[in-house]
């Protein structure tokens, strides 16, 4: 061979020479320390090496190979320059601190964090070899040498063993570095330098792409057969792939290089649509259900200036840039016949949103080191479906945490995916330490409707999280919309949706210069309110082909557009644009538009943009009959009933001694030829009523056997002081189990007893809730100074499940700031509310005057 095969080209796989005898193979079982691995691991077909290194018999491959060996010795060299200068660097530091008299204890944090570093990495490079040597065993020695990790179909009966697909794997695998090759390069690539550059890094690009020769290996497949449309095939495996790749990147002046790239998960393959000739499937569909684990090393000068920000920084970005081309909702799309659209196979088909809202949680594990010793932690929630993400907010000092956050995921397969929940300490000096973690699976959810419990947290010593999700399907029917539009306002989240719109971007023609010497490269950024998506960047072309799908959340397709502009990225000049107006989508049939070309704005007169729209309306997915969560939804549907009709509750009976203590006291401000009220009225007319009219004119309806109704108007003027003499509160209280919460509004307070006019009170409210009268559940109104009669219109919220209100009682207690009776107790009166009332649940709530009570003991 001639000198020119000494280097190896960027395009360049290599190939491991085939031995001519099979050698026999080491056991795993056999290894009892790393250092005893052989450094030329083997298979039963021969010996593999991830670099190649030159014998007596060996061919004129050997050219390359020595490159390989020199870079190898240069890295121990390299290797042991910079643990004798680590070493130099401890030395000198104990020195200086005895030369300068300072305290031992400056060198303990230091030591601490060096050996629970070289631990780590110790530990990490340890799986990252025992992982690489099981890709290269057979699945036999696999299973001896380690039980406890046994492949997909020992677990699971319905995954087959597939054994045959691993030896084809690795037959193709040297052409299907070709392949992989093309993908990093096209995709991966300018998505990790658009991530960097906004963090000021600019520059970054692959300079050689070597996969290695170690093929992936699947642990298992399993085949569904049932609940599958006829016109697919789907399948999932097991895949686990332990690399010995060799890949080198450059960021600005600096070379960094990726080594030991492992990934292990689920991955789906979806053959459609089926067709009637060769090769029978129209595509593929490829992508990972939920986010896999993925291990690699960094290496270069990164790795060796130990500059932990920028390394945890690269991780981070580039298994993001993974997952958005691999994990759902994205999907890698592979064509297999002209027969087949490009819209069929990319574009985006959600089966449905999942309403996610995240409660509170209790008995966090505590993280944070206080003077005092042991403190608390500030915890907030990472929400993982799929490449989805969300996070809540930090709330600082608390292992009681109420978040009541919220937010919607786009599922698009209903089958396998989970929701999975990350809690985490929040920590400026260092990196964000676990409090636990939780996963629902998705399908529980779809088939119950909606689902709200507590989990017992995973990787955590104690701790539960309070979750509430529910399901929404879509459908084409736009008669549909006004429903869930009333439901998301009742809701009073602004953020929350009532439609979907899938966006497949084809292709533009004829596309403006931004320059006069060349063709434009173009991309294209689709904007829907405050969400955002961009195409990839096609080189040198007027007619760019995109074939690109996104998906995105419509609040109210009445009054949203979907904004599109085109951009050149050499000069950043807008060179295309066009606004759609979601509502006309609502009058096309099936709300959906294919293939159709639009007239760009500020562009060339030819130019056009091909695309196709399609807009679907949630609808709440059917209730389980047999799920705990019905009577919650009962609820819900009392609190949140449409289209103006009145909402069936069974007729209370009403006790004497919730007439004196509760709604109407013997003393209350009605006539006497109006003391004769039947027992039996009803809640929601009452409420009904109660919300429609001014509180001067509010009427209490109640129902007569002969179907007459009696009205008795309450007086704007309170003209008693109530049953005991110490004045009465109208109050307000609605519970939404949409929502999770209850809102108190404390309108008023009449009568106060004036008992000496020289000390008028400043009267002020509080709340707490029962049992318990716990710190977070206290709540204050201002104080109004010199008043018998203070007017607030205050609100309060608590966030409570449905079932922890059954069980709870309000506590109001009027309190003066002067001191009542010269100089007594402050409390003016007290006040227990059970909040197990069913009008409370209604939709309008309960709004009515309560008599104020003596002071009572705490329980």
């Amino acid at each position: 061979m001639s000198d020119n095969t000494r280097s190896v080209p960027l395009a360049d796989f290599v190939d491991p020479p085939k031995p001519e005898e099979e050698e026999s193979f080491v056991p795993l079982a056999e290894v009892k320390k790393m250092n005893d691995l052989p450094t030329t691991p083997t298979t039963p077909t021969g010996p593999v090496t991830p670099s190649t290194q030159s014998t007596p018999n060996s061919t004129p491959n050997d050219g390359v190979a020595k490159p390989i060996a020199s870079q190898s010795n240069d890295n121990s060299i390299f290797s042991i320059i910079y643990g004798v200068g680590k070493k130099v660097a401890i030395v000198g530091s104990i020195y200086l601190v005895g030369y300068m008299g300072w305290s031992v204890a400056w060198l303990i944090a230091p030591v601490i964090l060096s050996v629970a570093r070289d631990q780590l990495a110790k530990t990490s490079e340890k799986k990252r070899d025992i992982a690489k040597a099981s890709a290269l065993a057979s699945e036999k020695d696999v299973i001896l040498a380690r039980i406890d990790e046994l492949p997909a179909w020992v677990y699971f009966p319905d995954v087959e063993r597939c054994e045959w697909l691993n030896k084809i794997l690795k037959q193709v695998w040297p052409n299907a570095n070709h392949f992989a090759r093309t993908l990093v390069k096209e995709t991966i690539e300018p998505n990790v330098a658009l991530a960097l550059s906004n963090y000021k890094m600019n520059g970054f690009r692959f300079d050689r792409i070597i996969l290695g020769t170690i093929p992936p290996r699947i642990g298992g497949v399993k085949i569904y057969d049932k609940n599958v449309d006829r016109n697919e095939i789907i399948m999932d495996l097991d895949l686990f792939y332990a690399s010995d790749c060799d890949i080198n990147f450059y960021l600005g002046g600096m070379k960094g290089g990726i080594k030991d790239f492992q990934i292990h998960g689920w991955v789906r393959v979806v053959m459609k649509p089926l067709i009637r000739s060769m090769p029978l499937v129209g595509g593929l569909q490829i992508f990972f259900l939920n986010n896999p684990n993925i291990d690699f090393n960094l290496v270069g000068v990164i790795d060796f200036m130990d500059m932990p920000g920028l390394s945890d920084l690269l991780r981070r970005i580039i298994v993001e840039q993974i997952g958005n081309v691999m994990v759902l909702p994205n999907k890698l799309p592979i064509s297999l016949s002209e027969e087949v659209s490009a819209v069929a196979l990319k574009m985006p088909e959600p089966e449905g949103i999942l309403r996610i809202h995240v409660v509170e949680a209790k008995d966090l594990m505590k993280k944070d080191i206080s003077v005092l010793g042991k403190g608390k932690s500030d915890p907030y929630a990472i929400i993982n479906v799929g490449a989805q993400e969300f996070k809540t907010q930090i709330i600082d000092n608390n292992v009681n945490p109420k978040w009541d956050y919220w937010c919607e995921a786009t599922v698009f397969i209903e089958m396998g995916q989970f929701v999975e929940i990350q809690l985490k300490d929040s920590d400026d000096s260092k990196k964000d330490e676990n409090l636990g973690r939780a996963s629902i699976d998705i399908a529980s959810v779809i088939q119950k409707g909606v689902v709200d419990s507590w989990l017992t947290l995973e990787d955590a010593k104690h701790g539960l999280l309070h979750v509430r999700l529910q399901w929404y399907k879509l459908t084409a029917d736009p008669n549909d919309l006004q429903q869930i539009l009333l439901e998301t306002k009742l809701l009073r989240i602004t953020t929350m949706s009532s439609a979907v719109l899938s966006v497949f971007i084809d292709s533009a023609r004829h596309l403006k210069q931004a320059r006069s010497s060349s063709k434009p490269d173009p991309y294209l950024v689709c904007s829907l309110n405050k969400q955002k998506q961009q195409t990839a960047m096609i080189m040198r072309d007027d007619s760019p082909v995109w074939e690109q799908g996104f998906t995105f959340l419509v609040s109210n397709p009445d009054n949203e557009s979907l904004n599109i502009k085109i951009y050149d990225q050499k000069t950043g000049n807008d060179i295309g644009q066009y606004t759609y107006t979601l509502s006309t989508l609502l009058k096309q049939f099936n709300m959906e538009v294919i293939q159709q070309p639009f007239q760009l704005q500020k562009s060339g007169p030819e130019s056009k943009l091909y695309m196709s729209l399609s807009l679907r309306i949630l609808q709440p997915g059917e209730i389980d009959k047999e799920s705990d969560t019905l009577e919650q939804v009962a609820a819900l549907t009392r609190s949140s009933s449409t289209g103006g009709k009145a909402t069936e509750v069974p007729v209370p009976v009403i006790k004497e001694s919730q007439i004196a203590g509760k709604r109407l006291s013997t003393e209350s401000p009605i006539s006497e030829e109006d003391l004769t009220v039947p027992t039996r009225i009803s809640p929601a007319l009452s409420a009904s009523a109660s919300s429609e009219l001014p509180i001067a004119e509010q009427q209490l309806i109640s129902s007569s056997g002969s179907g007459s109704v009696l009205t008795h108007r309450f007086p704007d003027t309170v003209s008693t002081a109530g049953e005991h003499g110490l004045g009465r509160i109208q109050l307000s209280l609605r519970y939404s189990a949409q929502r999770q919460k209850l809102d108190v509004t404390i309108h008023k307070i009449a009568k106060i007893p004036l008992r000496d006019p020289s000390n008028i009170p400043d009267p002020y409210v509080k709340l707490h809730l029962l049992p318990g009268r716990s710190k977070e559940s206290k709540r204050k109104t201002s104080v109004i100074k010199d008043n018998c009669n203070p007017v607030y219109d205050a609100s309060f919220e608590y966030l409570i499940s449905i079932a922890e209100l059954r069980q709870t009682a309000l506590e109001v207690t009027v309190c003066t700031q002067k001191g009542f009776l010269s100089g007594g107790s402050p409390i003016i009166g007290m006040l227990k509310i059970p909040l197990d009332d069913s009008e409370i649940t209604t939709q309008t709530g309960l709004n009515t005057w309560f008599d104020l009570q003596p002071e009572m003991r705490h329980e």
